[in-house]
């Protein structure tokens, strides 16, 4: 259950319906997520993390859906249901395939076994990494 209420188009300030309108606009659907919706409580954070979050997730030297999978893989590490759900939807839209996901998901576990391992057992990094 959410922390704070889910805010509907007609409860929420201009500042935050202006937001949803660019939402609705880059994603070419009238859709507004569960996330953007919670946010609305606070248009100036809606505002920020809509505006960073379609900088960095747009089309650069990495692809989008490249970009996707990179959030899938963070989200995973992080417990972060919420985003593993959506950003695996995003992934799925912009061309992720289910082995694709597999891979995906068994270079997150292997990180994350090798992570444990390396942090527990203190291994100094080696020379030739830090430079």
């Amino acid at each position: 259950m959410a922390t704070v209420r889910l805010l509907k188009d007609t409860e929420v300030s201009a500042e935050a319906l202006a937001v949803f309108d660019e939402i609705r606009a880059a994603r070419g659907t009238d859709f507004i997520n569960n996330f953007w919706r919670a946010l609305a409580h606070d248009p100036a954070l809606l505002r920020a993390t809509w505006d960073r979050l379609a900088a960095v997730m747009s089309d650069g030297a990495l692809n989008p859906l490249i970009k996707e999978l990179i959030y899938v893989a963070v989200s995973a590490a992080n417990s972060c249901e919420y985003c593993v759900h959506s950003h695996t939807a995003a992934a799925r839209a912009k061309g992720m395939t289910d082995e694709m996901y597999g891979e995906l998901l068994a270079v997150v576990g292997m990180a994350s076994q090798t992570n444990a391992l390396a942090t527990a057992l203190q291994v100094p990094v080696d020379e030739q990494f830090l430079s």
